[in-house]
């Protein structure tokens, strides 16, 4: 017997089958676990979250003289009412980025805290929760739904320390952004999202000295890596009901198109699209990316790099598509105009790939800072234009990313 009940009721022993909420609003990775450490309902009822879920099968009732909210006999019954109330509470109208970004910012860091969990619970053993992690998918696809940029540049801006686990935020964003910028179905599309969460999965299983090391590896410790998308696809398959799609990418998001890659050395046509997709998402996050050993790219020089290597690497009608999905210059790109001025890229437009939206801040020349102003260079008559990437590296503007993300500077 399901029983939704007040956060009030809940005791000791008790199974939560589901909290009646986002998973923003609550603690807990897992959405389906038993209640056994006080402080779990110490954090539960100090959360937004009013009402839950509880199985009575699996746990301790509510007292006979406790009466329920509401009771069901079945599941899908339980699942209706939450996609429902789910469905009602998101708002997925475009925004500008600036309205998006304090949101990514905070779906970032929550993702991130749930991946982590993840990797944890999958180094002692535990069978990976698939339907917790379809949640921060569903949340992870409404932000870009409501902004395409403004979470895939914020993944981006990942510390050292961090890597790993962003790293499967930031790909799970690009896979659902690749996905609708290549016209698969919602359902795929969703498929992909899992599969950018969970494609790393197998990192989780290498030794930690390994996987943290701050310098580069070496040829033997690069070997035990190469091993993390087989010990991936061997976790993904304890767990039940899981799209097919998701054990593919996370198996073959290495494997090139000229047949040099691992784990099984694939050629182009026995490559899957969604793998295909899973190796341009995953190199372009690791290269734009601060990693232990190296700084990362810009995003406009990243791509640059990556067409250089796209005939053997990648799909070109596959990494076209990516292009066509965060911009010729994505935003964050240090770009120099016409006029002199140099300025960070801040939003897409509709118009062109070449025609984004930069905010100016410096001018070559006096040489000197100059008020920032956003120029919207597909505007018709607009008189400036892009010459040329700039490399951040040369100028060592210490707020670039507060520049264009609006967000306090982290940087040094």
């Amino acid at each position: 017997m399901l029983k939704r009940i007040r956060v009030e009721q809940l005791v000791l022993g008790m199974h939560i089958k589901e909290f009646c909420g986002s998973w923003m609003e609550h603690p807990f990775w897992r959405t389906s676990f038993v209640v056994t450490d006080p402080n779990d309902i110490k954090l539960i009822l100090s959360s937004s979250i009013k009402e839950v879920w509880i199985d009575a099968n699996k746990g301790v009732d509510i007292a006979a003289d406790d009466a329920a909210v509401s009771e069901v006999e079945s599941e899908a019954q339980v699942e209706a009412e939450l996609k429902q109330a789910s469905l009602g509470a998101r708002q997925t109208m475009s925004v500008p980025l600036n309205v998006e970004i304090e949101r990514a910012a905070q779906i970032c860091e929550q993702s991130k805290q749930a991946v982590f969990s993840m990797f944890q619970e999958a180094r002692m053993g535990k069978t990976v929760d698939a339907e917790g992690a379809q949640q921060l998918v569903d949340d992870i696809s409404d932000s870009l739904a409501r902004n395409a940029s403004a979470l895939i540049s914020l993944a981006r801006l990942k510390t050292a320390d961090d890597y790993t686990y962003m790293h499967s935020v930031a790909v799970c964003a690009m896979m659902i952004a690749l996905a609708r910028q290549l016209g698969l179905d919602e359902a795929q599309t969703r498929s992909l999202g899992l599969a950018g969460l969970l494609h790393d999965l197998g990192k989780a299983a290498m030794p930690m000295e390994v996987l943290n090391k701050p310098g580069k590896l070496t040829d033997a410790e690069f070997g035990i890596m190469k091993s993390h998308p087989e010990a991936g696809h061997s976790l993904l398959q304890q767990v039940g009901k899981l799209d097919p799609v998701v054990l593919d990418v996370c198996l073959h998001h290495h494997e090139k198109t000229d047949g040099s890659g691992y784990p099984e050395g694939l050629k182009d046509e026995e490559i899957s699209l969604f793998a295909k997709m899973g190796a341009v998402c995953d190199v372009y996050d690791a290269i734009t990316s601060n990693r232990p050993y190296k700084s990362g790219w810009d995003p406009a020089e990243s791509l640059r790099k990556m067409a250089e290597w796209a005939d053997g690497h990648f799909d070109q009608t596959v990494f076209r598509a990516f292009v066509k999905s965060v911009g010729i210059y994505p935003i964050g790109s240090l770009v120099r105009l016409a006029s002199g001025r140099i300025g960070v890229v801040i939003e897409q437009t509709a118009k062109s790939l070449t025609t984004p939206c930069v905010k100016v801040f410096f001018s070559t020349k006096s040489n000197l800072r100059i008020p920032p102003e956003i120029i919207d260079l597909s505007r018709p008559g607009c008189p400036d234009k892009i010459t040329n990437r700039e490399d951040p590296d040369h100028w060592r503007f210490s707020d670039l990313n507060a520049l264009w993300s609006g967000l306090p500077s982290s940087d040094g």
